[in-house]
């Protein structure tokens, strides 16, 4: 690594795997997607309807000039429309890249303009939280912006796509249905070929473009989800076949992980919404009644959702007929052992109540990857015994180990995720890095060599911490970059949010260790509280006497804040490292992208908690 070759002379295309299961999936009466949103509005759509949607728009993006390795992007929520315009995409040998309508035209551009796409397909809006948001001028922003698009396509989702100036229509381009469209087959690319560009967002500097294959994405697509996550064929399962939901918007890989399914002729089931209901009324049921609704077999979404279940008391026997789930997927961020006791316990209750048996004992699939290589490193063995709070296994073709800070693979203690041998879905290059200079900076700069004696080359830095225990199990501490370092001893941050967020007063909370060369740290804990609940002095002593039970006496903070929000990325993750950095005294503009994070209004109040903390440390420097 890097630059392993895999399969050289060997031709595939990710949407032939998708395809080659139409004919079997339709005479078992069964659909490729089923879909809902806030507003309730149901769809299906069938097999059959799937390949020849595809061929309309491939065959149309064809006539518009489109070749192979060109770019085409798309602007669009998790619809039906966004996998039609993938896999389209994909079909002719285009590389495909998205961006979720909740992005800022900054967060879009620092994406798409990297890439120079031809094509740009796009939404006029959507619905999120109860709220609609007309993204009409945003788009006419993004286009301004984008000079390379010479063909632009909007799909009607609010009903102002008749304001979008020089565009055709999504629902004319995939009405197509004739005999071009019955004869069209994907085209035979290299192995190797470009299939999408997904994004790593940094704290700093423009997004990663990490460009994956057809093949290798194929590949561990199937070994992550098909055997390591036990998704199966639809129409080999029951009556209703495997019907297959990961909770994500467009903006977060695990979308790109969710169509996988389609490979194994999976029925997926997507939600486009808020999954907590809206700010009016917040509604934890909101995914678990859309899962009872549509019969899913697989549930996965990520575990900050099944905390937020436990804390708003949701009761799964009050969500609907359940029965259909036999297994619950969580990736994200940790999965704490009370949540996971939490839901399992719910479970078993149901299977009193409807008999299903194997509810009692409910399966978690909590799995651990990254966008940097579309796949998992960690996840589930229905094999192997599940223990709360602890991931089974590591996945198979995954050389997974945990180096110390020698560089030595360490067992029962927790240090550094390394990956010392090449995975096929592994970035093939990052996109405009024409020397590869960043993408070794990204992953290989910290351990160019196997120091586990081999001497094989560099090993991948996932910047994970993790600990694999001598029963096989894996437990994910969180990023190492965020790791507190106090008084000679290292924990994960995750560790101590658990302790916290098992307060029923704490909804969220943040932690940071601000460490200065020859003088002692300070380590401030920020906690967002439930409605009514004010941080007084009696609630400061029963987060700090959580932490010393839970942790240590050396984990607890130098001080306790309330905060209105904790900051988040789109993708749910706590920004630990840019409030670390905004207090160590960088600039708030060169540590973090608003337009990338879920709640950037949030970010003023610790913007002055860092100034009256930088004068303060002058002042008694």
């Amino acid at each position: 690594m890097p630059g392993a070759k895999w399969f050289p002379g060997a031709t595939v295309n990710y949407v032939e795997q998708v395809f080659r299961h139409v004919d079997r999936a339709s005479a078992a009466g069964l659909p490729a997607i089923v879909s809902r949103n806030e507003k309730g509005d149901h769809r299906e759509v069938a097999w059959p309807d799937l390949r020849r949607q595809v061929a309309s728009l491939a065959l149309h993006l064809r006539s518009q000039g489109v070749q192979p390795g060109d770019r085409v992007v798309g602007y669009l929520p998790n619809i039906p429309e966004a996998i039609v315009a993938f896999l389209a995409t994909a079909s002719i040998g285009a590389v495909w890249s998205i961006c979720a309508p909740d992005m800022g035209t900054q967060a879009v551009l620092d994406r798409f303009k990297q890439i120079e796409p031809k094509v740009l397909i796009a939404c006029d809006g959507v619905t999120y939280s109860g709220v609609v948001y007309d993204r009409t001028e945003v788009l006419a922003q993004i286009r301004a912006a984008l000079p390379s698009v010479r063909h632009v396509i909007v799909h009607e989702n609010i009903g102002t796509a008749s304001s979008v100036a020089d565009c055709v229509r999504f629902d004319r381009v995939v009405s197509r249905d004739d005999n071009a469209t019955a004869s069209f087959e994907p085209q035979w690319l290299p192995f190797d070929h470009p299939l999408w560009i997904v994004y790593s967002s940094g704290t700093t500097g423009l997004p990663k473009p990490i460009v994956h294959g057809h093949g290798g994405t194929v590949i561990v697509a199937l070994t992550t989800l098909a055997i390591h996550c036990d998704i199966g064929c639809s129409y080999k399962q029951s009556s209703f076949g495997e019907r297959f939901h990961w909770y994500s918007s467009t903006g977060w890989v695990m979308w790109n992980a969710q169509i996988g399914g389609l490979l194994n002729g999976t029925t997926l089931c997507i939600y486009d919404g808020n999954p907590g209901g809206t700010k009016a009324n917040p509604d934890w049921t909101t995914l678990w009644r859309f899962a009872a609704d549509l019969k899913v077999s697989f549930f996965g979404v990520g575990a900050a959702f099944f905390a937020n279940c436990m804390k708003a008391g949701v009761e799964f026997s009050k969500c609907g007929d359940l029965s259909s789930i036999r297994a619950l997927g969580t990736t994200g961020s940790p999965l704490s052992e009370e949540v996971q006791s939490w839901g399992s316990r719910q479970f078993a209750a149901l299977a009193l109540s409807n008999g299903n048996q194997e509810q009692a004992d409910i399966w978690w699939c909590n799995i651990s990857g990254g966008t940097d290589f579309a796949g998992a490193f960690i996840g589930g063995n229905r094999e192997l015994p599940t223990i709360p709070g602890e991931m089974q296994c590591r996945l198979l073709g995954c050389a997974v180990q945990t180096f110390d800070e020698h560089g030595k693979p360490v067992i029962d203690a927790v240090g550094e995720l390394v990956c010392t041998e090449p995975i096929p879905s592994m970035p093939l290059f990052l996109w405009g890095d024409t020397d590869g200079k960043r993408l070794i900076a990204s992953y290989f700069d910290t351990y160019p060599d196997n120091y586990d004696g081999t001497g094989r080359g560099p090993a991948w830095r996932h910047g994970d911490w993790l600990k694999i225990t001598g029963r096989g199990t894996c437990i994910i501490y969180g990023r190492s970059d965020a790791t507190i370092n106090r008084h000679g001893l290292r924990m994960g941050t995750s560790e101590l949010y658990r302790a916290v967020e098992a307060l029923p007063e704490v909804v969220d909370s943040l932690v940071v260790d601000i460490e200065y060369l020859g003088r002692e740290s300070f380590m401030p804990l920020f906690v967002a509280l439930g409605t009514d609940v004010v941080l007084d002095e009696k609630l400061k002593g029963k987060i700090n006497d959580a932490i010393r039970i839970a942790l240590s006496p050396r984990f607890v903070p130098n001080a306790i804040y309330q905060v209105a929000e904790i900051p988040r990325t789109l993708s749910g993750k706590k920004q630990e490292l840019p409030i670390k950095k905004l207090l160590l005294g960088q600039p708030l503009e060169n540590v973090i992208n608003k337009d990338a994070m879920a709640n950037p209004g949030c970010l003023e109040w610790y913007r002055g908690f860092a100034e009256k903390y930088l004068n303060r440390d002058r002042t008694n420097a």
